[in-house]
């Protein structure tokens, strides 16, 4: 009963830390784009967050916080809400990112697993839907400490009424018990009456993991908003897991 009453409390701080305009966003796994297959155990939480600045003076700070349920006893589903404080051509906006994801295919050393995922993002002050998203999160593990994530999906961008193919792959490896290279790219393909917007976007970074809760990542990006500049990300996550069950980088040898 204790336990059940914590996890309730710490969904009810993430909902709230998700609805604060000052927050920020983007979506999976942490600041990196392309996402993995896995997800957490059901009643696990976690916030993550990143402050990331562009050399065109473009800045966003996202906070997203989500927690893994399983309401029906089917398969457990990760929630989670991004809020996006963003900063693009001088202009101020906030939104936010619903996003539901479910791993179909567990992961394993020498198999792929996949997940489905599904969202969408509004402008925090109109109530305006901005986009709409589906994607398929693959990983293969190829070892205990290296994986290959493969991402595809469909992007429907409403404030230009364009639908984009979205793709990615990532690397990560685990070069020590506390640290993760990881490297990615990703991007949409489509029309778009600005060239850098279905251009490729590149990220590479190292994750600091010293114990179970906390993680901090700093990230070197290109394009990742498809505005042709250099990024510097400065990440963090904060995990709730549930009581007394196995640390998550044993389950999917990743941080």
């Amino acid at each position: 009963m204790g336990h059940r009453a914590g996890h309730v409390g710490i969904v009810v701080v993430a909902i709230v830390l998700a609805a604060l305009p000052a927050g920020a966003a983007r979506a999976a796994n942490g600041a990196y784009a392309v996402d993995a297959a896995d997800i957490g155990e059901a009643g696990s939480c976690k916030i993550e967050s990143w402050l990331s600045s562009a050399s065109n003076t473009d800045f966003s700070a996202v906070a997203n916080p989500s927690c893994v349920v399983n309401p029906f006893g089917f398969k457990p589903v990760e929630l989670s809400m991004a809020t996006n404080r963003s900063r693009s051509d001088g202009e101020w906006s906030t939104s936010l990112q619903p996003k539901a994801k479910m791993n179909i295919a567990p992961t394993g050393i020498g198999r792929l697993g996949f997940s489905v995922a599904a969202g969408g993002s509004f402008d925090a002050l109109t109530g305006e839907n901005l986009t709409a998203f589906a994607a398929i999160p693959a990983t293969f593990r190829l070892s205990e400490t290296t994986r290959v994530n493969f991402n595809a999906g469909w992007l429907w961008d409403r404030s230009v009424d364009r639908h984009y193919l979205t793709y990615g792959i990532g690397f990560d490896w685990k070069f020590t018990q506390t640290l993760q290279w990881t490297i990615e790219a990703f991007g949409q393909a489509g029309q778009s009456d600005t060239p850098s917007v279905v251009r490729p976007r590149f990220q590479t970074g190292v994750r600091y993991r010293p114990n179970e809760i906390f993680s901090v990542d700093l990230i070197y990006g290109r394009n990742i908003t498809g505005e042709n500049a250099n990024w510097i990300t400065l990440g963090t996550t904060i995990r709730f897991p549930v009581p007394d069950s196995k640390p998550e980088h044993h389950r999917t040898g990743h941080l």
